[in-house]
């Protein structure tokens, strides 16, 4: 027999190797060690932190609270549907995957991983549903159910994950469950304010035991799931294992790197990749008017392409309310929330700004109208960010964190500003990792990041000052702040588009 055919397979002989070896001694007492310190550090608060559930709760604040912990676990669905969720180091699958092994002994560490993953994911979700719902009697037995309801939601969350990279029709059911979840947070949000509260109070003052027996069903639906899901994994085509491989290896190395901006490019790039686009006429205004809105004109198109998720973000603005009325009122965070969502809005249609600062040539190419292209291309930013701000702040007042008054003009108000921070974060360079490093009593803290994060948010935060006064501690009369928002914002947009014009490649 020839020598090189009596050697075992490589892959084979891969795998063998990277089989944990048996654990020493110093293995043992390394983890025990390590467990009791982080026992000794972490258990007084979490002993005053379960101490502090044995509460009532309060009606007032049930609906939204659900509707958070709702909202969390779609959030860790589309998380994992968009990652994988089954996945591989790049250079395993690039080989591992197509070689004629048993896919379940290719991929059983990375579902052993993803399991402890949706465990940790789950408990830490049963666990703020219990501090949202309280534990007026019997304390132990509640939290054991909340631990478990939590658990078995993720886990079987996680398992219907793996389904749905199995298949386009189990695809289709884990996005229903997605929307599912979405749809209780937002009936939650709308009902806990009204008519559904006391049914949300009657579920937090149901008996222990019948939570115990809920908790007792979903852990049963689960570990079918789980069966389910574990004989799928010799199902899964190779090509969604590697698409998903490559899709984190991507995010691997952003994380790695600190280039946060290459994820909005991988999301793009794997959104676009193999869809057919129509080709239709440009509007007679659009092409007939000059560079300025043929240059802007792409943006509505990227826009009107993906209705999903300007419906999405658009739905997103009740968020602040829900938030608000979660924490009794609205304050500094509120506020804070309202200017992050606002810009993500305004950020959201600057793709073309940010392909032509990632392109010199290109960029020299179209520097043409100067501040009419600027001013063209602030036009779709200032637009979504004014409708997102007004309905934020009108979900706001709807739900009494805000008193009466014509508060939604602030969203027009600010929004100019708001596009001037979305475009100089789209015109930002890479982190550069050169800055020096500032030692502060905390550690230390490189300068190329916050350098980078903000670039941008300063623009949105200087010009929306007045906003932020008014939502942090709210006036009598609200026309004062109105007049110097829009003052404010308006001087800081044409402030960036008589810069940007001076700085245009040549």
């Amino acid at each position: 027999m020839i020598p090189s055919l009596a050697r075992p397979h490589p892959a084979l002989a891969y795998l063998r190797a990277r089989r944990r070896r048996p654990a020493t001694w110093s293995d043992r007492y390394t983890r025990v060690f390590g467990l009791l310190v982080a026992a000794a550090v972490l258990g007084r608060p979490v002993a005053e932190a379960i101490a502090g559930l044995a509460r009532h709760a309060d009606p007032a604040r049930l609906g939204a609270g659900l509707a958070l912990v709702a909202a969390a676990y779609a959030g860790l669905l589309v998380l994992a549907r968009a990652l994988g969720p089954v996945v591989l180091p790049a250079a395993d699958a690039s080989w591992l995957v197509t070689s004629p092994l048993p896919r379940r002994a290719v991929l059983g560490r990375t579902a052993l991983l993803l399991l402890s993953a949706a465990v940790l994911a789950g408990a830490a979700l049963g666990l703020t549903a219990l501090s949202v719902f309280g534990a007026p009697d019997r304390l132990g037995v509640r939290l054991a159910a909340a631990l478990l309801l939590g658990v078995a939601a993720g886990v079987g969350g996680m398992s219907a994950a793996v389904l749905g990279q199995q298949s386009p029709a189990s695809d289709a059911r884990l996005q229903v469950l997605i929307a599912g979840a979405l749809s209780v947070a937002v009936l939650a949000a709308v009902l806990g304010a009204g008519p559904g509260r006391r049914i949300l109070a009657a579920v937090a003052g149901a008996p222990a035991s019948m939570g115990a027996a809920v908790a007792g069903v979903a852990s049963l639906a689960a570990a079918l799931l789980v069966r389910r899901a574990w004989a799928a994994l010799a199902r899964i085509p190779a090509h969604r294992i590697l698409a998903a491989s490559t899709r984190t290896a991507r995010v691997t190395s952003a994380a790695t790197t600190l280039d946060p901006g290459t994820l909005t490019w991988v999301m793009e790039d794997a959104h676009w990749r193999g869809r057919a686009l129509r080709s239709r006429p440009w509007p007679r205004l659009v092409s007939r008017s000059g560079p300025a809105p043929a240059l802007a004109w792409q943006e509505w198109l990227r826009v009107g392409r993906r209705p999903g998720r300007l419906a999405a973000l658009l739905g997103a603005a009740v968020l602040p309310a829900v938030c608000a009325d979660a924490t009794g009122g609205a304050s500094g965070p509120v506020a804070g929330m309202l200017l992050c969502g606002a810009l993500t809005a305004a950020a959201m249609c600057t793709g073309g700004v940010r392909r032509e600062g990632g392109d010199p040539a290109l960029a020299r190419m179209l520097a043409v109208g100067g501040r009419a292209v600027t001013a063209a291309r602030a036009g779709l930013p200032a637009l979504l960010a004014a409708s997102w701000a007004a309905l934020a702040l009108a979900a706001l007042q709807a739900v009494g964190a805000l008193p009466a008054g014509a508060w939604w003009l602030f969203g027009p108000a600010a929004a100019p500003a708001l596009a001037a921070g979305a475009l100089r974060m789209a015109r930002r360079r890479p982190i550069d990792h050169s800055m020096p490093v500032i030692d502060t009593p905390g550690g230390a803290v490189p300068t190329g990041p916050l350098v980078w994060a903000a670039t941008g948010p300063d623009l949105a935060l200087l010009g929306s000052l007045p906003t932020l006064a008014a939502i942090a501690s709210p006036p009598v009369s609200v026309a004062p702040y109105l007049a110097a928002q829009a003052a404010a914002g308006a001087a800081v947009l044409t402030a960036y588009i008589l810069r940007s014009a001076r700085r245009a490649p040549h």
